[in-house]
């Protein structure tokens, strides 16, 4: 009889559902993916999915529960099985998607994915995942509630512009517009005031938030976004790590001498660091030397001031993760420093 060492459950997380596979790996380091089943994403889900592996897996054995990081889907999730006590490891997508590409798979679905999950919990070392501290997961909501004002009080001055330039405004529409656009200015400035105040209390992250704001182009807000929407880099182990976790880094697809597609940047991660990269990167272009000049070779090579954007967003982020990693501040030669973080 086979001895069985390492059980896994993968998990493929949606807004609305759970598609899980279990998977096994005996002696002989043979892995074998043997059940599947779909669960809603609630509590009630997460209670039936906890029942349904204890059920179909040995209870001597230690079982890993392993999941993507797919926004804030998989959070609630995450605590629920560290709540009781299951061990839990959190993989960035890009190494799921990475790694999916090595298996022989014709065509990729939820249930498809759930299996290379499963699969690369056996065959690879995870780390157990540890709730993030819970200042980052509060900075997060206020940086995105924040985020949502700007849109919707955006569009509400685009409502207004049009209604004062009309050839007959109503007065009355504009004083009602007028009214919104001010409640969201004062809700803004007491999510700026909650997020100063969250920053001040801990002397440790405003000695961080002093490190990240000294790159050109990184204020306050901007710094407070990066470390919450990455949980200060809690899943990060390197550079190209974090620029995929954006969704910064370059697909280009080159298959023999016919097929050849532009190099175009992924977009396929967390959309709310790069918003908050693009107008900082234009702003450290247009005060910082060093950038100004790295993005004037990058036009004149290509001739894509776009492209070369792009890339001073990517090196920006990539700074900020270094400098938080080494306790370093800015500076101009830095560019030039040949600076790992593993």
């Amino acid at each position: 009889m086979t001895t069985l060492l390492k059980q896994t459950v993968g998990i493929d997380v949606a807004q609305k559902e759970l598609v899980v596979s279990l998977g096994r790996m005996n002696e002989q380091i043979n892995i074998e993916i043997y059940a599947y089943k779909v669960f809603t994403n609630n509590q009630k889900g997460f209670s039936n999915l906890v029942t349904w592996v204890e059920k179909n897996t040995l209870a001597e054995i230690e079982v890993r529960y392993v999941m993507e990081a797919t926004g804030v889907y998989h959070e609630s999730l995450a605590y629920y099985l560290f709540g009781i006590e299951k061990q839990v490891s959190i993989v960035l997508p890009n190494k799921i998607s990475n790694y999916s590409r090595t298996l022989d798979i014709k065509t990729i679905t939820d249930k498809s994915a759930s299996q290379a999950i499963a699969r690369f919990g056996l065959e690879r070392q995870l780390e157990l995942w540890q709730p993030p501290s819970k200042i980052f997961n509060e900075l997060r909501q206020l940086c995105r509630e924040r985020e949502q004002l700007v849109q919707e009080r955006t569009m509400l001055k685009n409502q207004l512009h049009a209604e004062r330039t009309s050839a007959i405004p109503n007065s009355r529409s504009i004083e009602r517009i007028s009214k919104r656009i001010s409640l969201l200015d004062t809700q803004e400035k007491e999510i700026k005031e909650d997020i100063a105040g969250l920053i001040q209390a801990d002397g440790y992250l405003m000695g961080k938030m002093k490190i990240l704001s000294s790159i050109p182009g990184i204020g306050n807000l901007t710094a407070v976004t990066i470390i919450a929407e990455t949980n200060g880099f809690e899943l990060i182990r390197n550079k190209r790590q974090l620029v995929s976790y954006a969704g910064l880094d370059v697909r280009e697809k080159i298959s023999g001498t016919s097929v050849k597609s532009k190099p175009r940047i992924s977009k396929r991660g967390n959309r709310n660091l790069r918003k908050v990269m693009h107008f900082q990167a234009l702003a450290a272009i247009r005060t910082d030397e060093r950038f100004k000049g790295i993005f004037a070779r990058m036009v004149s090579k290509h001739g894509i001031k776009m492209k070369a954007a792009v890339a001073i967003q990517r090196k920006l982020l990539e700074l900020t993760f270094i400098l938080w990693k080494t306790d370093t501040f800015y500076d101009t030669e830095y560019l030039h420093q040949n600076i790992e973080v593993k």
